[in-house]
């Protein structure tokens, strides 16, 4: 078998076969297949798709390439949930608590953020002491003994969905769906997850554009789960403003601290009892949507999942008194309130202008690695479709820069797009792929 007729046959538009597509990912994970080979592949793949039977043989060799995670003898099934990244987006600091105050096991590994979408390891990482390397005895340890775990992945875990990411990224092929699909999913399945709820974001914060690209995104992970025998259910949901209020690390936990305690924004809270709902609906701790919402409200109501979300960051060697005082966490040296220039109705908060000036100021990464400020971010107060009058608090901005102040302050000026008539606020949710 050689690598250059399997990239002819793709690019021909013919249908590769499960044994192709092992032995080119096995090749390109070792260094046998070259980086320009790889990238006339993923071309093609680009160009011309996979059949659901490809983008699933392509996921499993892709979860093969390293070590895989055995939940089964800790837990009866394994739970995870995954975003594909947007502004604002702290679900995970409730959500996972929220389920495993209703009696659920829940281990998740995370990512760190890059480019305008925040990572939620970076935000935990502004409490002191947070460790997220956890070794994957450490993992199994603390899923067995305190049923709730956040640490990130490991390197062992997929490996060759690192090399081609990297790889994507830098030859105009990250937008191919079946390499999407495949790189999310075997990084799920090499975890040792088996029912999982997929957040697909839609909008300019997000990657997905628009609707039919997220559908489309969705209902190919919701079949590569059925066909290796796991439960999935996708969520639409929308990324054309922030989620919540806050963006920034440290301003992200502080929020998600504040709805853990039954407070919080609105819509961030509707957004995580929904994912949290689908999660105990999967987890079989309801039996329908309706009431496992129900279920999560009341482990915010009554403070058992703060309690949880304690009791995780107590175990992973954190300072749990920046839990109980959120004022302890790290804050800019400029915190400069902007009031609105007019009055009006809300009709745009452009999410990710509010993301990239979040990482301008600071807070997340222009290149991998790169440190971050997890003091610094921004605080939308409105929603769009809301009325503001003018000289109301419009926004607020955490800086530890003069220069960046002033320049995120004119950017997210204009982020805001207003109008003299009401306008109808934008949706959570699309719906759902099942």
């Amino acid at each position: 078998m050689r690598p250059v007729d399997i990239i002819i046959k793709k690019r021909d538009g013919l249908e590769l076969s499960p044994a192709e597509i092992r032995f080119f990912i096995e090749g390109y994970t070792s260094g046998a297949i070259t980086d320009y080979q790889a990238s006339a592949w993923a071309m093609a793949v680009l160009l011309n798709g996979m059949t659901d039977r490809e983008t699933t043989e392509l996921t499993l060799a892709m979860a093969a390439s390293g070590e895989t995670l055995d939940l089964t003898g800790v837990v009866d099934f394994a739970l995870d949930k995954h975003s594909t990244g947007g502004v604002g987006d702290k679900t995970t600091l409730v959500v996972e608590p929220i389920v495993s105050a209703c009696g659920l096991r829940v281990g998740k590994m995370s990512g760190r953020g890059l480019g305008f979408s925040g990572g939620t390891l970076d935000k935990m990482e502004s409490i002191p002491g947070f460790r997220t390397n956890l070794s994957k005895e450490e993992f199994l340890l603390q899923l067995k003994e305190v049923g709730l775990v956040l640490t990130g992945q490991t390197d062992d875990l997929a490996p060759a969905d690192g090399k081609l990411y990297a790889l994507r990224d830098v030859t105009g092929t990250v937008d191919a769906l079946p390499l999407i699909a495949s790189s999310i999913m075997s990084k799920k399945i090499a975890a040792g997850a088996q029912r999982m709820v997929l957040d697909v974001k839609v909008g300019v914060g997000a990657f997905m554009k628009n609707l039919d690209q997220a559908r489309a995104l969705a209902r190919i992970m919701v079949k590569i789960a059925k066909r290796v025998n796991r439960k999935a259910v996708a969520l639409l949901s929308n990324m054309n403003q922030p989620l919540g209020n806050a963006v920034g690390n440290a301003l992200e936990v502080k929020e998600a601290i504040d709805t853990l305690q039954g407070g919080g924004p609105k819509d961030f809270r509707e957004h995580c009892l929904q994912v949290a709902g689908n999660l105990l609906l999967l987890g079989e701790a309801a039996g329908t949507l309706r009431a496992a919402k129900q279920r999560a409200a009341a482990a915010l109501e009554d403070n058992f999942a703060f309690e949880r979300f304690r009791q995780l960051v107590i175990a992973q060697g954190g300072d749990v008194s920046y839990v109980d005082e959120p004022a302890k966490l790290p804050s800019a040296q400029f915190i400069e309130e902007v009031p609105s220039p007019r009055a009006g109705y809300l009709k745009w908060i452009d999410a990710k202008e509010v993301g990239e000036t979040s990482v301008e100021l600071g807070a997340g990464r222009l290149k991998k690695g790169a440190p971050i400020d997890h003091a610094v971010g921004i605080v939308v107060h409105h929603k769009v479709g809301d009325k503001v009058e003018k000289g109301e608090p419009l926004f607020t901005l955490h800086a530890n820069d003069k220069t960046k102040l002033t320049f995120a302050r004119k950017r997210i000026l204009a982020a805001h797009k207003w109008s003299p008539k009401k306008v109808k606020p934008l949706p959570l949710f699309y719906g759902s792929v099942k």
